[in-house]
């Protein structure tokens, strides 16, 4: 059976202030990658003509355009894979856009590229000309839309499960090797690594428990994994959304509340656990630069969104990412338009409340 597998970009290493407490360092962690709930992530498909890879031409020294746009079909099953993940009832929505500088998601369809995505909110630092997510292969054929499925759950923040460090499993380590190093995959040792046998941080982990049925696990053949010994002679998961990936989710993406008014200079008290979130409004009283930001000891991200059209869309965002100093932005509010102002707390430490404030 021919397996291809996703091959996620290298993932860069934060670097935290030395010295942080391990609760508050897996906080960070576990937290760093994942949406503000709330948000509209917008998607759209790389389709125009200057949408491609100019890639060499083994032993003539030319190069040629290999286009990332994708056929009708291919596109139709991204949009479904996206509608499963959007019925679940998370907090987080997805809308499909035409003008690729309006997408936080940008997808193309190069094949030989392999199928790969930005986890979570790596995707903002991508440029506005790039991919954050290719889908190398036909969708339509088996496995398709598992690929798809399994990509989106990157985009929203997911790891991989195999990696999990909870799974317990022992890998013949040569043997896989040796298994992705040929087709359709050829990968190299470095990549069989990065997205294979590289445990993860158990806060960057889908769960505290594995899940062998999860969307995010890959499947694997005979003899590369050696225990657990029920999975020795391979280990074939559905290829669909497992009840622990739905719950996942819906962890980090609950259904909104309706927000609350944040009145330009008057604070509000975060009662916040963590991983919890607090959303309010503004209705700026002038147009002017206005700073918003946290008070208190705490590790938070402020993401700030401008009604347009109904919806809310990404104006700014700043994670303190466990430094001692607040979180704190500068943007320019227009009156008589709505801003939202999302706060999700990663940890806190010593004493007394924290609060956030427009001013």
């Amino acid at each position: 059976m021919t397996r291809r597998y996703c091959s996620l970009p290298r993932q860069s290493v934060p670097a935290f202030t030395p010295g942080l407490a391990a609760e508050r360092l897996g906080a960070l962690i576990g937290g760093r990658r994942m949406w503000v709930n709330g948000t509209v992530l917008h998607y759209c498909f790389l389709e125009a003509d200057t949408d491609a890879s100019v890639i060499p031409v083994p032993g003539t020294g030319e190069t040629r355009r290999v286009p990332w746009a994708g056929a009708r079909e291919q596109l139709d099953v991204v949009r479904e894979c996206f509608r499963e993940w959007q019925d679940l009832g998370i907090g987080v929505t997805f809308a499909e856009v035409s003008d690729r500088c309006e997408a936080e998601l940008r997808i193309g369809f190069q094949l030989g590229d392999g199928s790969w995505s930005e986890v979570g909110r790596d995707a903002l630092s991508v440029g506005a000309g790039e991919r954050t997510m290719n889908l190398g292969w036909d969708l339509t054929e088996p496995g398709g839309r598992w690929t798809a499925l399994h990509e989106i759950g990157h985009a929203l923040g997911m790891r991989h499960e195999h990696q999990s460090p909870f799974a317990g499993v022992h890998w013949d380590d040569e043997a896989v090797y040796a298994d992705l190093a040929g087709p359709p995959n050829h990968w190299s040792r470095d990549r069989t690594d990065a997205s294979v046998l590289r445990k993860l941080d158990p806060a960057e982990a889908n769960g505290s428990v594995w899940d062998p049925q999860s969307v995010m696990q890959f499947p694997f053949g005979p003899g590369l994994i050696l225990e657990p010994e029920q999975y020795h002679n391979g280990l074939y998961p559905p290829g669909s959304l497992s009840p622990a990936d739905k719950e996942f989710v819906l962890r980090w993406y609950p259904p909104a509340d309706v927000p609350a008014p944040l009145v330009p200079f008057r604070s509000a008290p975060l009662g916040l656990g963590p991983g919890e979130q607090a959303d309010f409004t503004v209705a700026p009283l002038e147009t002017r630069v206005y700073r918003v930001g946290t008070f208190g000891e705490s590790d938070c991200v402020v993401v700030v969104f401008e009604e347009r059209g109904g919806e809310p869309r990404y104006l700014a965002g700043h994670d303190d990412g466990g430094t001692p100093h607040n979180t704190g932005l500068r943007v320019r509010l227009v009156k008589g338009r709505r801003y939202f102002v999302r706060v999700r707390l990663h940890s806190t430490w010593g004493s007394g409340e924290t609060a956030v404030m427009c001013w």
